[in-house]
């Protein structure tokens, strides 16, 4: 892993630091600061969940494969 990511790579790791500590909150608090803001489950949390979800799948391959929108060297 290099010190320089690109524009994706910042942004997928910035959600998911968002998502955990979303679940960090849940699991300690009781609160689930999406659900609070835009309502339980409704289609603008289900977005959001979504793409956090996918950020975090993102990462995931990073951590097995080079992202693919990294530039190659």
């Amino acid at each position: 892993m290099t010190n320089q990511s690109c524009i994706v790579c910042k942004i997928a790791g910035a959600l998911v630091v968002i998502g955990a500590i979303n679940w960090g909150l849940v699991g300690v608090l009781q609160l689930d600061l999406v659900a609070k803001f835009l309502g339980d489950m409704t289609t603008a949390s289900r977005a959001v969940y979504a793409v956090i979800g996918a950020a975090g799948l993102l990462k995931l391959f990073t951590c097995l494969k080079a992202c693919p929108a990294c530039p190659k060297k």
